[in-house]
């Protein structure tokens, strides 16, 4: 099979180049042949984060100091796509949360004994991070949430409510919890964010998902009932979860596009591989215009998506505001990833509603990413509101 391939940006350096190819080949030993039985399992086995972590892949964007590899936003795009190249987005996704969306808020934000602590593990892929956010009444809408934390007597906190869609809360290891901390305050005020480790015994696993797509990632409701937390399990400033939220959300949006880039790649390609093959009336499904045109007007609209997912890598990397690019990063790469998976489904005709048919399981895996890091809707509230 000829691999579809993006031209590559000018500006990527040779260090990523080789990032890419990297992982692309473990991808390709180490993923993609046991992966349905992962999917079918519903899990990911550990030593999977363990193999990444020692080749540097799971800390890319953390301190060097603290076992990381120091790079870019860059670093996190080639990283998604390559991931999401191996037709599993549950795969994608569970690795991904750990290194770009739960570990970061420790590596941007904690202090030297949090990260002395925490990330040298993480960036090896020992342990595991998830990111707990969403609530059974608060998704897009972080600001509605209601897991609250309280100080006690002796400086500590205590920590009850409910988080729910966490994406490794099965089998992770450190969770990143947002809580309300000041009663009093509304909305966006008064939330913080909290470290708190798998052998707590406040923490409640109370259902594991069973979920559309995304088969190979665990994916968990959560309780914290009356959940005991030390002083310095208090992760940044008290009060400011919401604008750390807010600030890896560009990220995780980030990572999106990333994974929208590489599942756009790797549907288009069986696409390609596959209509070249079938017979129809006499020739080729590909010697039909319209089949050909489908298929041209696919890959153009997945170019334009990593475009911006590189323009948004680069500003982030410069520095700059990228709250508005992101969201439209966020809103259209989604919702083309629909129009390119379900294409392809069409294309592939009746094999492609055959469940494991990787066509018919990465249409499965695309849906929740209009919906998960921020609804389309969300985001085209967010792209308003800055023009």
């Amino acid at each position: 099979m000829t691999e579809f391939e993006f031209l590559e940006p000018d500006f990527l350096d040779e260090d990523l180049r080789m990032v890419r190819d990297q992982v692309r080949r473990f991808s390709k030993e180490r993923i993609v042949p046991f992966a349905d039985a992962w999917e079918a399992s519903g899990e990911i086995p550990r030593s999977l984060f363990r193999e990444l972590g020692e080749l540097g892949f799971l800390g890319m964007r953390h301190p060097v100091e603290y076992g990381g590899g120091g790079l870019g936003a860059l670093s996190s795009v080639v990283l998604g796509e390559e991931l999401a190249r191996s037709g599993y987005g549950g795969v994608a996704s569970a690795l991904t949360v750990h290194s770009d969306m739960s570990i970061s808020h420790i590596a941007h934000r904690g202090s030297h004994e949090q990260k002395q602590k925490y990330l040298p593990d993480a960036c090896a892929g020992r342990k595991v991070g998830a990111v707990c956010v969403t609530e059974p009444g608060a998704g897009s809408d972080v600001a509605g949430l209601r897991t609250r934390a309280v100080r006690t007597a002796d400086g500590g906190w205590l920590l009850s409510g409910s988080k729910t869609f966490i994406t490794n809360g099965v089998h992770g290891d450190i969770y990143i919890v947002a809580a309300r901390t000041d009663p009093e305050a509304k909305g966006s005020r008064g939330i913080s964010m909290f470290i708190v480790d798998k052998d707590n015994p406040g923490l409640k696993i109370t259902r594991q998902f069973e979920k559309h797509g995304w088969r190979s990632s665990d994916t968990a409701e959560l309780f914290f009932d009356d959940l005991k937390l030390p002083a310095d399990a208090l992760l940044g400033e008290e009060g400011k979860g919401f604008y750390y939220i807010v600030s890896t959300f560009q990220n995780e949006r980030l990572v999106v596009g990333a994974l929208v880039s590489g599942t756009c790649a790797r549907a288009i390609e069986l696409t390609v591989d596959y209509v070249r093959q079938r017979q129809a009336f006499g020739k080729s499904l590909w010697d039909q215009q319209v089949v050909r045109n489908k298929l041209a007007w696919m890959a153009s609209k997945a170019a334009a998506v990593r475009a911006l997912t590189y323009q948004c890598a680069q500003m982030i990397d410069e520095g700059k505001d990228t709250v508005r690019e992101v969201s439209m990063l966020k809103a259209f790469g989604a919702e083309t990833l629909q129009e390119v998976v379900h294409t392809c489904l069409q294309l592939h005709g009746g094999t492609g509603f055959i469940i494991g048919t990787p066509v018919e399981r990465m249409a499965r895996d695309a849906r929740i990413l209009t919906i998960g890091g921020g609804a389309t809707e969300v985001m085209l509230e967010e792209v308003a509101k800055r023009m």
